[in-house]
């Protein structure tokens, strides 16, 4: 496919999406298909407009017989019937048919609609080609209406992670204009009324613009035409795509659903690096907002389960301006980020300051490090230090709101995560002042040792084979939670800590055919099945593809891709991954934001999982591959320090490609590659 966005294209007739998770975006705005229409359109959401309830509807008018584009699921003539809906990242493609003979005459017609957001402005083009398959000529005249609901323009600091609803309802102006006291809504069109004879075609485009109120009406049918904003939304899309495919190797195997796995994986990337002029940085990696919510950055999703991938996909320069950007945010005192900066909730979140460290060393060991950002990194740290109660060398990060969300008690207060990334951290410091020539990097080291020795010693339950949460009363419990996986990846388990938390990895308990569950369903104090995120039934997008990754760099290669393959089925059945999904069966829940960054975790999980990458502080590069055992995979063009690398893998076998030459060739092992 030599159309970049062919090869991300998604047949929608496969997937298991709920129809309020399909939607399209233009990196600026998003908008979605009516479901179970041919030519409707549902919200649009372009910062600062929020128009959820807007709702376009379009019918033709053909021999003067009114042809509906309702979804009407009854028999007779119901009008115009849903045939196909392809989703690709700049559109989306849906075809209709109507067959009717009535009276002696036959009235047939194929419509093909494409719904593109716009990129230099907030609304959506509607592209709509009607052939005549009756016969003989036909009049034929496209009728669209439009129904507003309730429009607000939301301050940029207010993006957050729901919708934004409610506002004013705007009143008709005449000629296609709706206005409120702050926002003005366009419908325009460019064709309308045709006489096609059998066999034409006819080609309509509608568009939908918002705008200021009591802005220049007339500015918004000048140049450019329909038809050139729709491209611009294409050219914009395969720029992104080819920068993309340029920055993170692509992926080619015999393992069915492998590679289909891995596209969607990228595209979820993404689609969530919102480019808009009036945000404070360009690319915004958005944690969400294909539904609308989540147009706005969260440091855990993005930067920590996404960091090693998305710091690739952003290059030297705007990896830094991330991070530049969470600093200035305040990452110690706010859980996210609105596209203007503007930090929401007046507290952490448990898990950002690690996210925002794991960014940090990602980006060094991928671009290079840079000395000033060391006292940032410690400063960073030390807040959690002073603001949060200590049990001996661990600190107590609270209840629910600032750990996992949990619908019931229990992972709380001392827990084995993020007591265990905290040390990580401190590991970090300690490499980072060694690299620069500072003193007391020993004593970094020192503190991070302590810490997870903490965690053996006060969380560990032999008998139990699993860490308690510890409450300032004294109260301990046992939470079978994902997140102690996490503390293997941390480094804070022997190996027979490890033994017995891998035990737990099978079938019935944190593992279902379609994925993990984010809580074991052995559990029977806090599992449950309505908050697959972190209760149960399923889990958090990036939270597999992470395990996976976590076993693959702790010696567990074959246990690592029964993980992973679990999930390759979301490559066949979801354009693009949400927030959840459940592990028992494979779908999503519907009340759940449609799509999360972490997604990218998928690819992560390849790259430095199974393929074993391992970027070093001081500009080298390790590699262990750890190919399954039931395919061939290759990644061709990772980029490091100016050199390509291809990783080839076998069972049993891999082959190292530098800048073209064979390095290695042989069995699986920990090979210097740069």
């Amino acid at each position: 496919m030599n159309d970049p966005l062919e090869r991300y294209a998604f047949d929608l007739r496969k997937s298991t999406a709920p129809p309020n998770h399909i939607g399209v975006g233009s990196l600026f705005g998003v908008t979605s298909p009516l479901h179970g229409t041919v030519m409707g359109v549902i919200g649009c959401f372009s910062p600062p407009y929020a128009a959820g309830e807007l709702l376009l509807s379009v019918r033709l008018e053909a021999d003067d017989r009114l042809i509906d584009d309702a979804g009407s699921l009854g028999k007779d003539d119901c009008g115009l019937l849903p045939a196909a809906i392809v989703w690709r990242p700049d559109r989306i493609v849906r075809r209709g048919t109507y067959h009717w003979r009535r009276e002696g005459k036959t009235l047939s017609f194929s419509v093909v609609s494409e719904l593109v957001p716009l990129s230099g402005a907030a609304g959506f083009v509607l592209v709509i080609r009607a052939r005549n398959r009756s016969g003989r000529a036909v009049p034929l005249r496209i009728v669209p209406r439009l129904d507003p609901g309730r429009v607000r323009k939301v301050p940029l600091g207010e993006w957050n992670f729901v919708p934004p609803s409610g506002g004013r309802l705007p009143t008709s102006r005449g000629d296609g204009i709706w206005e409120s006291e702050a926002v003005r809504i366009l419908l325009r069109h460019e064709g309308l009324a045709f006489h096609p004879d059998h066999g034409e075609e006819a080609v309509c485009r509608l568009a939908v613009v918002l705008t200021d109120a009591g802005a220049d009406a007339e500015s918004d049918v000048a140049e450019p035409s329909l038809a050139e904003r729709e491209d611009e939304t294409t050219v914009r899309w395969r720029q992104r795509i080819r920068q993309a495919e340029e920055r993170v190797p692509r992926l080619e195997s015999d393992i069915p659903g492998l590679e289909d796995y891995y596209r969607r994986s990228l595209i979820s990337g993404l689609i969530c690096l919102w480019e808009h002029p009036l945000f404070k940085i360009q690319p915004l990696p958005s944690v969400s907002g294909m539904d609308g919510g989540g147009i706005n950055s969260y440091p855990w999703d993005a930067a920590g389960y996404a960091g090693q991938v998305l710091t690739m996909l952003l290059g030297a320069d705007k990896s830094m301006e991330y991070l530049r950007f969470m600093e200035e945010g305040g990452i110690d005192r706010h859980i996210s980020f609105a596209p203007d900066g503007t930090g929401d909730k007046p507290f952490a979140y448990s898990y950002s300051l690690w996210s925002f460290v794991h960014f940090a060393w990602s980006t060094f060991c991928q671009h290079g490090a840079d000395r000033e950002w060391f006292s940032v990194l410690r400063r960073v740290l030390e807040v959690d230090e002073r603001r949060l109660s200590r049990h001996g060398d661990l600190l107590d990060y609270g209840e629910q709101h600032h750990l996992l969300e949990m619908r019931g008690s229990g992972y709380e207060h001392v827990v084995c995560s993020p007591n265990a990334e905290r040390a990580w951290c401190y590991e970090r410091l300690g490499e980072l002042a060694a690299f620069f020539g500072m003193e007391g990097a020993a004593g970094w080291k020192e503190r991070a040792d302590r810490i997870r020795e903490a965690i053996r010693e006060e969380l560990w339950d032999e008998s139990a084979g699993w860490f308690h949460s510890v409450y300032p009363d004294g109260h301990r419990e046992l939470v079978y939670s994902i997140q102690a996986y996490d503390a293997l990846r941390m480094g804070a388990c022997t190996p027979e800590m490890a033994k017995a938390l891998l035990s737990h990895l099978q079938d019935g308990k944190f593992l279902g055919p379609y994925g993990v569950s984010s809580v074991s369903a052995e559990d029977e104090l806090h599992y449950e099945l309505n908050d697959p995120d972190w209760s149960g039934g399923g889990s958090f997008a990036g939270e597999g593809p992470i395990l996976a990754q976590t076993l693959w760099e702790t010696g567990h290669p074959d246990l690592a891709w029964d993980v992973l393959k679990r999930h390759l089925w979301m490559g066949s059945h979801l354009p693009y991954f949400p927030q959840e999904h459940y592990c028992d069966r494979p779908m999503t829940p519907a009340h759940k934001r449609a799509n999360n960054i972490s997604g990218l975790a998928g690819v992560q999980a390849i790259l430095f999982g199974m393929a074993g990458m391992r970027p070093q502080l001081d500009g080298s590069l390790l590699a262990f591959p750890r190919p399954p055992a039931e395919g061939r995979v290759t990644l061709i063009g990772y980029t490091f320090r100016g050199h390509r690398i291809d990783a080839h893998m076998e069972p049993g076998y891999c082959r190292i490609d530098r800048d073209g030459s064979c390095i290695y060739e042989g069995a699986p092992k920990r090979i210097r590659v740069v």
